[in-house]
């Protein structure tokens, strides 16, 4: 009797990854049947991209994953190609198509390869100046684990729900702001599995009533995860703004997160060099506390803009703890006014 059977394979299979992604084929409900006879394994794979080198990739790694069987003999894998409805193939595919949040006209996600480099503050600020040079603006907190909006934004307010049983989003600083803060406890963690954060992901984008929006603003989490995929399988992302700071170890992770988007079809729109430098409020020198100029080289490196350098600043960190961004308490502050002229910067790069 053959020791192979269907759980060893489907095992074995969730150790290939799915190209550009941590996540693997077996998770991303690629695998849709296992046969086993004898000695001798066929399995079938079905997924939606325009890039061949995707199914290429995937059944070259699920092959060499079901060579290390013990015992195996003929391994056929198969698999049914589907087209991608994405708007640009020529990049890579995601496993899923993307469609357009209704009314709203540009996506903008706010991404980090990596926690600590400023990335909501820079997004919230980003998207305060967006509005501030006249579009409407929402901001969607998609950082299901660490929400940060509601504090930045000086409110814990609970939002409500229309007839149709669709969020209505809470409004501070004149924008349409969401976050999953605003449905816990201060206190209370976010204790999610995979399944659930795509749950509560699609929930958020798909039945908040965001209305006519210029602009959505998507402050994702760090790193390349469950919310990541989701969001760039689903929603039609007009593109992403990669946040890091100026030092290596920072832009390491900066560079595989704008690998990622780029491979998904996702045009990275440029390059934010947080904590860029420190201006000593005394004598106005100025330290280079995490180097510098690392963001323009990265910035070139990938061949895209570094739409602007923000200093560390007293004023901008005061001014989020107290639940205004600073772009937004203080627009002659020097770090508002470096944002207001990155919103028109980006604003003309995607066509507004």
């Amino acid at each position: 009797m053959s020791a192979i059977t269907e759980a060893l394979v489907r095992e074995k299979l969730s150790t290939v990854k799915y190209p550009g992604f941590s996540r693997d084929i077996v998770s991303f409900g690629l695998v849709k049947e296992v046969w086993v006879s004898g000695d001798d394994v066929l399995v079938q794979l079905s997924l939606a991209t325009n890039d061949p080198r995707v199914p290429q990739a995937i059944k070259e790694g699920s092959e060499a994953a079901l060579a290390q069987l013990p015992g195996i003999g003929k391994a056929t894998v198969r698999i049914d190609i589907q087209a991608s409805a994405q708007a640009a193939p020529a990049a890579g595919g995601a496993p899923m198509a993307a469609s357009a949040i209704p009314g709203v006209k540009h996506v903008i996600a706010v991404a980090s390869g990596k926690g600590g480099v400023g990335k909501s503050t820079v997004a919230a600020n980003l998207a305060v100046a967006l509005q501030k040079n006249g579009a409407s603006v929402g901001l969607c907190d998609c950082d299901l684990y660490g929400p940060s909006i509601g504090l930045m934004f000086g409110t814990s307010e609970r939002p409500m729900a229309t007839e149709e049983n669709r969020i209505i989003p809470i409004e501070r600083a004149e924008l349409k702001l969401m976050s999953m803060g605003f449905l816990l406890d201060d206190a209370a963690p976010a204790i999610l599995r995979g399944p659930m954060v795509t749950k509560y992901t699609q929930q958020f984008l798909r039945q908040v009533d965001w209305g006519e929006l210029d602009y959505l603003v998507l402050d994702l989490p760090p790193g390349t995860g469950d919310i990541q995929l989701t969001i760039v399988q689903t929603v039609a992302l007009t593109g992403v703004v990669i946040v890091t700071t100026p030092q290596e170890v920072a832009l390491i992770d900066a560079r595989k997160a704008s690998t990622m988007f780029t491979k998904v079809n996702v045009p990275v729109l440029g390059l934010i060099e947080n904590m860029s430098y420190f201006l000593c409020p005394s004598d106005g020198q100025r330290y280079d506390i995490f180097g510098s100029g690392g963001g323009e080289r990265e910035a070139a490196r990938l061949k895209v803009p570094l739409l602007g350098q923000v200093p560390i600043d007293i004023a901008t960190r005061e001014a989020g703890d107290r639940g205004l961004p600073v772009t937004a308490a203080d627009p002659a502050n020097p770090v508002a006014l470096g944002f207001l002229q990155i919103a028109r910067t980006l604003a003309a790069n995607v066509g507004a």
